[in-house]
C-alpha cells in the first residue's frame, strides 16, 4: 500500500472510531439515564460537554500537529479518546460521565483535522476531493458499527461494556504509528527555519481582515453543516411519526434511508469537487439541500418520504465530504491543521445547539417552518461561499 491509500485507510479508520465513540452514548443514553437517576436535559449536557472538549481538541491538538508532526500527534488524539471511552463504563456518578466525555472529546475533536491535513498533503489537489469523501465517510460507518455493537452488548451485559470496547482504537493507534511517516510536505516546511517558528499558532487565522473574513465565513459554513445535519437526524423522525402519522419501525427505515443518501452523496460530492471546483461544487450542492428541504416538507405517502429523505441526505450531508479539502486549500502547511480543527470544530459546538432551536420552534409551530429555517441556513451558507478568495499566498506571506 502506497502512503496516500495509507493515510486515506487510517483517516477513515480514525473518523469511523470517532463516530462509534460518539454514537455509544446516544444508543447507551436511556440505561445512564436511569443508572443515575437523571432528567432528559442532564442526560442531554453529555453531548454538550462532549461538543466543548471536541473544540477545546481540535484547537490544541491542531496547533500541536502543526508543531511536532501529523502522525504523532494523530495517534495522541486516538488514545486520549479511546481512553476517555474506556473510563465512561467506569462512572460511579453522572459527574464523572461529564469528565469522561470531556476527555473523549478532547481527542475526538483533534483527530479530525490532523487526519485530513494528513490526506490533503498526500493527494494531488486534483484528487483531493474524492479522498476527503472517502475519509468523510468513516463518520457513517462509526454510527453503523456503534449500532451493531450496542444490539449485541447493551441487551446482555448493560451499557458499560459498550464502553468497555473504545480501548480498541489504542491498538489502531500503535499501527498507525508504526507503519505512516510524516507528511512529506510538513517535513520539508519544518527545514524552513522561518515557517518553522511561525508553525501551529492561532493567530495566524486572523492575521488580516481578508484573512479573518476568510476564516469566519468557513466557520459560518461548517456550523450550517453541522446545524443542519442535527436538525434533520434529531427531530425529524419524531416529527415525521407526528405529521404522517408513522410507526417508529417507519421512522427508523427513514434514517436508514437518509444515512444511504448521505453515504452517497458525499463519494459524489467528492468526485464533483475534483472535476468542477470547490466553489461551483458546494454552490450546486446548497442550493439543491435548500430546495430539497423545503419541498420535503410537502412529502406525503411512504415512498414519497423515503425517497426524500434519501434525496435530502445527498445533498446536505454531501456536502460534509468537502470541508476537509476546502478549509485545507486555504491554509498553508504551517497552519493546516490547526484551521482545519479550530474552524470545522467551532462549527460543531456551535451548530450543535440547532436542535434546541428547532425544538423551540416546533412549540409553536409546525414541520413547515422547520424546513424553511433549514432551508434558510443553506441559504445563508451560499451566499457566504460565494465572497470566499483563495487567501493562501497572503497567509504564506503574512
Amino acid at each position: 500500500m502506497d502512503y496516500r491509500k495509507k493515510t486515506v485507510v487510517a483517516s477513515v479508520a480514525g473518523l469511523t472510531l470517532e463516530g462509534m465513540d460518539i454514537m455509544f452514548i446516544s444508543f447507551a443514553m436511556t440505561m445512564i439515564i436511569a443508572e443515575f437517576n437523571i432528567d432528559l436535559a442532564t442526560g442531554g449536557l453529555i453531548s454538550s460537554i462532549t461538543n466543548m472538549g471536541m473544540l477545546l481538541g481540535g484547537i490544541v491538538f491542531g496547533v500541536l500537529a502543526d508543531k511536532y508532526g501529523r502522525v504523532k500527534v494523530f495517534t495522541y488524539t486516538i488514545i486520549l479518546f479511546a481512553i476517555g471511552t474506556a473510563l465512561t463504563g467506569v462512572a460511579t456518578s453522572i459527574e464523572q460521565v461529564y469528565v469522561y466525555r470531556f476527555i473523549a472529546g478532547l481527542g475526538a475533536g483533534g483527530e479530525y483535522g490532523i487526519g485530513m491535513a494528513l490526506v490533503a498533503e498526500a493527494w494531488p489537489k486534483n484528487k483531493q476531493g474524492r479522498a476527503s469523501s472517502y475519509v468523510s465517510v468513516g463518520a457513517q460507518y462509526g454510527v453503523i458499527l456503534a449500532a451493531l455493537l450496542s444490539a449485541i452488548i447493551l441487551p446482555t451485559l448493560g451499557w458499560r461494556a459498550l464502553f468497555f470496547v473504545g480501548l480498541l482504537p489504542v491498538i489502531f493507534a500503535f499501527i498507525v504509528r508504526k507503519n505512516i511517516d510524516e507528511s512529506p510536505e510538513w517535513l520539508a516546511a519544518q527545514k524552513q527555519q522561518n515557517n518553522k517558528q511561525e508553525n501551529g499558532k492561532l493567530a495566524q487565522l486572523f492575521a488580516s481582515p481578508r484573512i479573518t473574513m476568510t476564516t469566519l465565513s468557513l466557520i459560518l459554513m461548517a456550523t450550517v453543516q453541522i446545524a443542519g445535519y442535527n436538525g434533520l437526524m434529531i427531530w425529524l423522525p419524531s416529527m415525521l411519526q407526528k405529521s404522517q402519522g408513522l410507526s417508529v419501525s417507519s421512522s427508523a427505515l427513514w434514517t436508514i434511508s437518509t444515512a444511504v443518501g448521505m453515504i452517497i452523496g458525499m463519494l459524489t460530492f467528492g468526485r464533483f469537487m475534483d472535476r468542477f471546483g470547490a466553489k461551483r461544487t458546494f454552490g450546486i450542492f446548497l442550493v439543491a439541500s435548500a430546495c430539497a428541504v423545503f419541498l420535503y416538507s410537502f412529502a406525503t405517502g411512504a415512498v414519497a418520504i423515503l425517497i426524500g429523505g434519501a434525496v435530502v441526505g445527498f445533498f446536505s450531508n454531501g456536502m460534509f465530504a468537502g470541508y476537509g479539502a476546502l478549509i485545507s486549500s486555504f491554509y498553508p502547511v504551517q497552519i493546516r491543521s490547526t484551521a482545519t480543527n479550530t474552524i470545522f470544530n467551532f462549527g460543531r459546538a456551535i451548530g450543535g445547539f440547532s436542535p434546541i432551536f428547532v425544538g423551540y420552534i416546533l412549540q409553536s409551530y409546525d414541520m413547515t417552518v422547520v424546513m424553511i429555517y433549514l432551508a434558510a441556513l443553506y441559504c445563508i451558507s451560499f451566499i457566504v461561499m460565494l465572497t470566499l478568495k483563495s487567501s493562501g499566498k497572503e497567509l504564506q506571506t503574512a
